[in-house]
């Protein structure tokens, strides 16, 4: 059986922690700003973990 690529688009948008959760950016940051409150820009700001749910088929992906 052929090595597994690591699905480039994917590792480029995200990093894996050391025990193995995803970590991705917000999305709705990209434009329409000044229709968004401070709060909300704010919050958007943060990192994120992948839910779990989208953890499965994302893992294979980036085994590569």
């Amino acid at each position: 059986m052929p090595k597994l690529k690591t699905h480039k688009g994917l590792s480029k948008r995200v990093k894996v922690t050391a025990s193995g959760k995803i970590i991705h950016s917000r999305a709705y940051k990209g434009h329409l700003l000044s229709g968004k409150s401070a709060k909300r820009r704010r919050h958007l700001r943060r990192k994120t973990l992948i839910h779990e749910t989208q953890l499965k088929s994302m893992r294979p992906l980036l085994r590569g």
